[in-house]
């Protein structure tokens, strides 16, 4: 008897570790000490001395049952940037940028080129937002989960100067929103998203005239990575007063919690085009509207408030970073929470 008979492979775990490194080395930054596969991930704070107070962030999230539409279609290189988007963006909405990033895949058996695959997306996130991937592990749990199944989750740690920081508390009535563009359901959701499709490969693979694709390849959408975007604003010169990550919760959980005691934020549906994957899950699921923006983001996947004399700048600021920005709403007077009209 042995490990490998048990049902953990080492010489596989060895073997996902080579075909990986070269990703990792795509994300190195020159504070990254060291290379893949020591005990922990070296990362040097030199350049924080400039900082006149340095405030850690960090974040950790990862991809929820979406998972799942990668094991059917048998598509593992982008689930990755889901998990980064997931940690990063939060780390942004503070203010912050993403230093580094940790990644963990538990998994019923390890296949090497599959690993692979999945750390390559993650790769990509790192890229995307500027984080160095410094580490991870790659468990194998045999007896515990389906052997072609595996979980991925992830850990960011980021930095801002405390002036700097996006908290909120500036935010007075008059100010405006601004909705930065979804690329689709993003990581959220899926639960609901697997009640109302079938799951299976032929439903996945079905074609839809309103998507202007496959099921599948719509739903397996990466998450959008705000990172660069908002240091565009920023650059301009614009303050962020406050931001919502719209994830779990959709509107009526995220937008709430940038907001100080006694203003509420507007959002008027109509102020932009909600993409036709969230219309044909309400119209397929029979999903009441309230619980679709309560569930979703329903094409809108982070929201900014500014001051009003600065909503054009900032969407001008947000279209030159490659983003779809649109004027979503404003804040007035009232109990702290979110209304659609």
């Amino acid at each position: 008897m042995d490990y490998k008979n048990s049902g953990v492979d080492i010489e596989a775990g060895y073997r996902s570790v080579e075909l990986m490194k070269k990703y990792v080395k795509e994300t190195a930054r020159e504070e990254v000490y060291g290379g893949l596969g020591g005990f922990a991930g070296a990362f040097s704070l030199g350049k924080i001395k400039n900082m006149e107070e340095p405030v850690l962030l960090s974040g950790t999230d990862g991809c929820g049952t979406k998972v799942k539409i990668a094991f059917l279609m048998d598509r593992h290189d982008t689930i990755g940037i889901d998990c980064v988007a997931m940690c990063v963006n939060d780390i942004a909405c503070a203010g912050g940028e993403p230093l580094f990033f940790l990644d963990y895949i538990a998994c019923g058996k390890n296949y090497p080129e599959k690993i692979a695959s999945i750390v390559k997306g993650v790769s990509e996130g790192c890229i995307q937002s500027g984080a160095a991937l410094v580490g991870g592990e790659t468990a194998e749990h045999p007896g515990l989960m389906p052997e072609d199944e595996y979980d991925l989750a992830g850990f960011a740690v980021g930095v801002v100067d405390k002036k700097d920081l996006i908290t909120g508390a500036d935010i007075v009535e008059g100010d405006a929103l601004i909705g930065i563009a979804s690329s689709g359901v993003h990581s959220n959701g899926f639960s609901l998203v697997r009640k109302v499709f079938d799951m299976t490969r032929e439903s996945l693979d079905t074609y839809y005239d309103v998507l202007g694709t496959t099921l599948g390849e719509t739903l397996l959408t990466p998450t959008r990575i705000y990172v660069k975007a908002l240091r565009s604003v920023k650059e301009a010169g614009i303050q962020i007063k406050g931001c919502s990550h719209i994830t779990g919760g959709g509107f009526y959980e995220n937008i709430p919690r940038m907001l100080p005691d006694g203003v509420k934020a507007v959002v008027r549906r109509d102020s932009y085009e909600v993409p036709a994957i969230f219309k044909l899950l309400a119209e397929k699921g029979n999903i009441a509207e309230e619980m679709m923006y309560n569930t979703y983001n329903m094409g809108i996947g982070m929201v900014l408030a500014v001051d009003a004399a600065d909503a054009d700048r900032t969407i001008s600021a947000l279209e030159a970073a490659g983003e779809q920005a649109y004027i979503v709403g404003s804040i007035t007077a009232g109990e702290k929470g979110v209304s659609l009209c």
